[in-house]
């Protein structure tokens, strides 16, 4: 199969529209806690958000650039300074082509080259999400167990499962 043509960037203000598309449609944001509802709430978050973060990338469209999505992963602090949490998201026109596995792929690669002291980036997903489930697992994450009620959304308390990768 031939990889998908994607690369992980940072953002940019000037994806903004790209973002809104993506990030305000309610399929995709359903199981992320970031959505936006207007073009001004993407660009603020890019600003406040993406850009700060110290590694939150746009999953781009090799061929164009633009933005159809991003990928987290989120140093812990203090005693858990060794491992990082991961999350994305991939619009919803991208669904089931390979591209969200393929952007985990690489930025748990380069996650680990840029910040090698991290020896575990894992990853939390509701029970009912089947979807990244599968694509953790086609990374190489493990499904350490079942978190009751660990998680909120959409207004409910949730039970989560906890997806791990540990560098050898």
């Amino acid at each position: 199969m031939e990889s998908p043509k994607i690369f992980l960037r940072p953002f940019k203000v000037s994806d903004a529209k790209d973002v809104f598309k993506w990030a305000g449609d309610e399929y995709v944001t359903r199981y992320v806690t970031d959505s936006v509802k207007t073009l001004e709430e993407a660009e603020q978050h890019i600003l406040n958000k993406a850009i700060p973060h110290p590694w939150h990338r746009s999953i781009s469209l090799l061929h164009e650039g633009r933005s159809i999505g991003y990928v987290s992963v989120k140093p812990d602090s203090g005693d858990g300074w060794c491992r990082a949490d991961l999350g994305y998201a991939v619009a919803k026109e991208f669904w089931g082509r390979a591209l969200a596995t393929a952007a985990v792929m690489r930025a748990v690669g380069q996650y680990f080259k840029d910040f090698p002291v991290v020896v575990r980036i894992q990853a939390v997903v509701e029970v009912e999400n089947k979807s990244p489930q599968r694509v953790l697992e086609k990374v190489g994450f493990r499904k350490e167990g079942l978190l009751e009620k660990y998680g909120f959304s959409n207004g409910m308390i949730k039970d989560m499962f906890l997806y791990s990768f540990v560098k050898e």
